[in-house]
């Protein structure tokens, strides 16, 4: 039991990363984006690629591989859903793009990549006993990265001028933009900090498993489960979400087969939603 708490804690908080930068995009663009599992691939591809094909460092390759998602998902903004969002389409349209873009995104990866599991040029990790589990120095830093990354959001929302001017988009769109702020700005950086987290996750992904393209549509369903239990639209809420979904969906397969794990964090899920229907924090 104490390893599929270890393994549940690891794979929440992967999750949660996932799941804040959902919830950042869905509170203040006000759409669902189906295509975020592909970022969270893209981004673990495209620190692959850097490593190994580049021959660059691991660390300086994964800096690279976040950078470069996000800036795509920035790009991808100004192509395709703000021409979308100015010519007044319907959330429903916005969402039906952006499971285009999934399937666009991850038809390509397995061109580029061909189908098969890749792992990162890393030296195997060796495992570390204490109190009756067994973790790798890898599972480790990615526990470690996991809570840094989420202090530096918490910041982020509530120490800068960025993160006010994102929370005041949230809550009222038209009353930020008469009080000048610079709406596209803002939207911008929402883009380019949600996708850099997804890049994040997917990268310490596969770090503790392997790469392949279907990685990211395999945890949307986990994602989007903990971005609505935490309470949709709550960066907060989803990192309590991931670390809640992670932990149920591993101590799950103590009592029931592995294939039934997702089922049981959604039964979970729904079950919080029934007393609390704004999520464990309340939703926007």
């Amino acid at each position: 039991m104490e390893q599929l708490i270890a393994n549940g804690i690891i794979y929440g908080c992967i999750i949660a990363l996932a799941a804040i930068g959902l919830s950042l995009a869905y509170r203040i663009l006000n759409f669902a984006n189906f295509a975020h599992g592909e970022f969270l691939t893209l981004g673990a591809y495209f620190a692959l690629f850097f490593a190994a094909s580049l021959d660059l460092g691991f660390l300086f390759a994964c800096i690279l591989a976040i950078a470069a998602t996000a800036a795509f998902g920035v790009a991808l903004d100004l192509l395709a859903w703000r021409p979308m969002r100015s010519s007044g389409a319907s959330r429903t349209a916005i969402m039906i793009l952006s499971i285009g873009v999934s399937i666009a995104i991850r038809n390509a990866l397995i061109i580029f990549f061909r189908p098969d599991a890749l792992r990162f040029p890393l030296p195997v990790s060796q495992g570390i006993n204490f109190g009756g589990m067994t973790v790798t120095s890898l599972q480790f830093e990615v526990v470690l990265i996991a809570i840094a990354a989420m202090l530096l959001v918490h910041a982020l929302l509530s120490r800068s001028t960025l993160g006010k001017s994102m929370r005041a988009l949230a809550d009222n769109p038209d009353l930020a933009r008469i009080s000048g702020i610079n709406v596209d700005r803002v939207i911008r950086c929402t883009w380019a900090v949600s996708m850099g987290l997804a890049a994040l996750a997917g990268i310490m992904y596969g770090l503790i498993t392997h790469l392949n393209p279907n990685m990211g549509w395999s945890i949307i369903l986990p994602m989007f489960a903990a971005a609505i239990l935490g309470g949709i639209g709550n960066a907060y809420g989803a990192m309590a979400g991931g670390i809640i979904i992670g932990l149920s969906q591993e101590i799950s397969t103590a009592f029931l087969p592995a294939e039934y794990k997702i089922a049981v964090s959604f039964l979970i899920m729904i079950a919080v939603l029934l007393f609390r229907p704004r999520g464990l924090m309340g939703g926007g």
